[in-house]
């Protein structure tokens, strides 16, 4: 246990937040819009100061040791890069990492006793208290991943504190099913009957470790985390190398909060390695039991092949891809794939790819357009959501990684240019590393050209036979290579039959005819389903109750009574 005085209990921060857990139990299964964090940075919602605080917050850290006060340290690293060209130089922790496992063993027990409720109850607090420093957390994961502000506020904050509850709700949901005790009476005809009393104990698997990517730090992060902990397990938080900075947070926040409550800090856990194979000893560790991992598909195949002791929970590289077989709003279908293509430089596991569009053109409310009309008009639509260079910035970010930039400079080879990938000066940071979108065409023949995942703002369109095939190849390009999301644009219900039920059999979330405010790279918590867990894109879904359920395990006792 903690020696932090407990300053309030589990089961009273359960009463805080029971009207919000319940909402929240109702939202998963009502899917329509809810959510009790607020997604406009509002300085009447979180405070006038709250953005100069919580950059303030960030800039305190650069050049410093960021200390947890987590056992087993050896040292020191700071290996974050801002996309963005700024100086962060934080310092996190190098923890050996058996004294995190025996420090999560250590401080289990203590968290079984509480119960679902009390674990409930500090979950959320946990996730209160993120919420209040939505802007500082938005700051660190714009500084490290290269995200725009905005979306860095949303997805980094409101929209991953969303996704962390909505874990905790079905963990709740699933171990409310499960009776505390109960009187078993069995009759005996003349003889008196048996009589048992049977209880019944939840108990966590052991260790999760939940591995962290460098694009969306809290986002893809916050389910795995919220899951394992709602269920009984303590968590080593395994980030991304460059984008710590966040997860870092994060933790120190948990960490406060389980220490107030009386319970001890080391249930979470900082894991800022500075070799590789430090994070292969841990993932093979028997201890660990659960592994949560985004990423792409070496690693990730990697853990799935040799991390035998534990569940993982997997989303991996995939191929996103829209059909047009036709459209009756082809301006606006234009605009709105030119936002998805342009979203934070494409730099999102949900990005379209591959756009398939039928040889001999598509029907739409203009007349007829051909391929080469598409094309064009698809290039056009992006140069002109991208003409002022202040939307232009804060919509595309910068680019995360030098082998993002690596494949953008490759990625002319492998079809015709339609669009040129530019570099975009940044007003405010000089440094930043902008890349507006490359847009290739080719044939349906080419397919090492657009049949593997090419990270970034790079997209194909793909010149198909018909409209048939390309709901065929559409769904032999999931089963194959995988995906997150697949579009459709058409007038015709058949066509419309035909894409949904080829979704079925692939496994893949469908858009049909987004012309306005949506998009098919967004992903709504406590509504849409984040991944499927039918093709080779993700084996687990965010989030339902498979999610959460085999994180946990029942373990009954039983006596005898009178």
């Amino acid at each position: 246990m903690s020696n932090v005085t407990s300053s309030i209990t589990p089961a009273q921060l359960f009463d805080k937040h029971h009207a919000t857990l319940e909402a929240a139990v109702q939202a998963i299964h009502a899917r329509g819009y809810w959510t009790p964090y607020p997604e406009m940075p509002s300085p009447k919602v979180y405070g006038e100061t709250a953005q100069d605080d919580g950059r303030r917050a960030v800039e305190a850290c650069f050049g410093q040791d960021f200390d947890l006060g987590q056992p087993g340290r050896s040292g020191w690293m700071a290996s974050e890069r801002s996309p963005y060209g700024v100086e962060l130089g934080v310092r996190y922790p190098v923890c050996d990492g058996q004294a995190l496992i025996d420090a999560a063993h250590a401080a289990m027990p203590g968290w079984q006793r509480i119960g679902a409720q009390g674990r409930a109850g500090v979950c959320l607090e946990i996730l209160e208290r993120l919420n209040k420093r939505s802007f500082e957390i938005a700051h660190a994961v714009m500084l490290t991943t290269g995200q725009g502000w905005m979306m860095a506020f949303q997805a980094g904050g409101p929209h991953a504190q969303d996704r962390g509850l909505e874990a905790v709700a079905y963990a709740y949901r699933e171990m409310k099913f499960i009776p505390h005790e109960t009187v078993w009476e069995k009759p005996q005809g003349k003889n008196p009957p048996l009589k048992m009393k049977k209880h019944f104990e939840i108990v966590g698997r052991g260790v999760a470790l939940v591995i962290g990517c460098g694009t969306f730090p809290t986002w893809n992060t916050y389910p795995g985390l919220f899951a394992a902990l709602a269920t009984g397990n303590p968590v080593i938080v395994k980030p991304h190398q460059n984008a710590i900075l966040p997860a870092a947070i994060t933790v120190r926040i948990a960490r406060e909060v389980l220490a107030e409550a009386g319970l001890d800090p080391n249930l979470v856990t900082l894991a800022a390695f500075d070799k590789h194979e430090a994070t292969q000893a841990l993932a093979t560790h028997p201890a660990v039991k659960s592994i949560d991992f985004t990423g792409g598909n070496a690693f990730g195949q990697w853990l799935i092949s040799n991390a035998k002791q534990a569940q993982v929970y997997a989303e991996l590289a995939g191929v996103n891809n829209v059909v047009i077989e036709s459209t009756d709003q082809y301006k606006a279908m234009l605009r709105n794939l030119a936002f998805t293509l342009c979203l934070y430089s494409g730099q999102m596991c949900t990005t379209t790819q591959a756009i398939l569009v039928p040889a001999d053109g598509i029907d739409t409310d203009q007349g007829r357009k051909s391929y080469d009309e598409v094309c064009a008009d698809l290039a056009t639509s992006i140069d002109k959501f991208l003409a002022d260079p202040a939307v232009a910035t804060a919509v595309l970010g910068a680019i995360q990684s030098p082998d993002t930039l690596a494949r953008i400079a490759e990625a002319p080879a492998h079809g015709r240019v339609v669009r040129a990938s530019t570099k975009i000066e940044h007003a405010e940071f000089p440094g930043a590393e902008v890349r507006s979108p490359l847009l290739l065409a080719c044939d349906a023949a080419d397919e090492k050209a657009y049949m593997e995942e090419r990270f970034g703002p790079i997209a194909f369109v793909v010149k198909v036979a018909d409209g048939a095939a390309a709901v065929t190849l559409s769904e032999r390009i999931v089963r194959e290579h995988g995906a997150l999301t697949v579009g459709l644009y058409t007038t015709k219900p058949e066509v419309v039959d035909a894409m949904t039920e080829a979704t079925w059999r692939a496994g893949v979330a469908l858009s049909i005819n987004l012309t306005g405010g949506v998009f098919v790279n967004q992903s709504a918590g406590f509504s849409d389903y984040h991944g499927v867990g039918m093709n080779p894109a993700a084996n687990a879904s965010l989030s339902d109750s498979a999610f959460v359920a085999n994180r946990f395990r029942v373990v009954q006792r039983r006596h005898h009574v009178e």
